[in-house]
């Protein structure tokens, strides 16, 4: 039977703590599961509720942080100092496991020793409402070659995980290493990437791996200078990976490429779009573009968000939100953020 280890960092998430270890310890039948709950010294009861529930279950531990280290250091803890399972998974306190989750993923990657870590489809729900209905029959697994996962995600120029439905290979965690402290809003995506730099990757078809709760405390970004910022820690994160990962892909240089190329392209986008919806008070139209500059030195002005942008700002942003129906290249971009996100959700890579 495989071991699995599983990470639960905890700052002031006590009060979700309970239902988060039932998922793990009671709703996954098939593994032989430990928990580690590290409470990153939270000014409530959260440390109080985990000792709590460690005092009624040995398979799980507790650990209490008498200073606040922050996030990364507390993943990593558990991630690189406790895990020993076969394989490791790390959960947030707010969320939740899909009955049979850690069986799935520990079934494809003892059956494929060549894969890194496997993941799934993750449902999202609102806090304060119900559980999703989830799927819980796999339908059959995939491996994609790593350099290949590896590739889409620099074209994608983003992530296509969440975190709590991922299942590594404890060995394969612990050579590449943890989040970087330097990486705190994408050391996620950026440590996929160095997984799959060095390994294949697995993906659980048909059912659904893990609950991730959307409330206002996720470590997301939603505002406008908050998207800027998103754009340009992306773009740390893919430099971050072909420095570190840079003797394992020799194509380094064309990946470096299309990130760019891409990140550009988002900056710019948000940029024409922000005069679509009458929204160039708020968006912050001219650090995007310094954006894409920085991205592509002298070639952002070829790309064809960067004349969309041209065009509106000649038509002009008190008129463009009337005619915005009518200009083909805000139609065409509606369909294609329709066709990317409807492909993203049904092959979930």
């Amino acid at each position: 039977m495989s071991t699995v280890s599983v990470v639960i960092p905890c700052y002031k998430y006590g009060h979700f703590l309970a239902d988060c270890v039932k998922s793990v310890l009671d709703e996954q039948e098939g593994v032989d599961v430990r928990v580690l709950i590290i409470d990153d010294a939270s000014p409530d009861d959260s440390a109080d509720v985990a000792r709590a529930l460690a005092a009624g279950d040995p398979r799980i531990e507790v650990r209490v942080h008498e200073q606040n280290k922050g996030h990364i250091a507390t993943y990593n803890e558990g991630l690189l100092e406790w895990a020993d399972g076969d394989y490791v998974a790390l959960l947030s306190a707010d969320d939740r496991l899909v009955p049979g989750a850690l069986v799935r993923a520990a079934a494809l990657l003892d059956a494929h020793p060549e894969a890194g870590f496997a993941y799934g489809r993750p449902l999202r729900f609102q806090h304060g409402g119900p559980l999703p209905a989830a799927r819980t029959r796999s339908t059959g697994s995939v491996v994609y070659p790593g350099r290949w996962w590896l590739e889409r995600r620099f074209r994608e120029g983003t992530g296509c995980i969440t975190s709590p439905e991922v299942v590594v290979r404890t060995s394969l965690q612990r050579k590449v290493g943890g989040y970087d402290p330097e990486l705190p809003h994408t050391g996620d995506i950026e440590m996929w990437m160095r997984l799959a730099a060095h390994a294949d990757v697995g993906y659980v078809r048909g059912a659904d791996q893990a609950f991730y709760r959307v409330h206002g405390n996720n470590m997301s970004t939603t505002d406008f200078g908050g998207q800027l910022d998103d754009l340009r820690q992306r773009l740390v994160a893919f430099d971050s990976v072909l420095e570190k990962c840079g003797v394992l892909l020799p194509e380094a240089g064309r990946l470096s490429l299309a990130a760019r190329t891409r990140l550009a392209r988002y900056a710019l986008r948000r940029a024409y779009r922000a005069y679509d919806r009458g929204r160039t008070g708020v968006v912050p139209v001219d650090e995007l573009v310094e954006f894409a500059a920085e991205c592509l030195p002298g070639g952002y002005t070829a790309l064809g968000e960067y004349r969309a942008l041209r065009r509106r700002r000649r038509i002009g942003a008190r008129v463009m939100p009337y005619l915005q129906p009518l200009v083909l290249s805000a139609v065409a971009d509606r369909g294609r953020e329709w066709l990317w996100w409807q492909s993203w959700k049904r092959r979930g890579i």
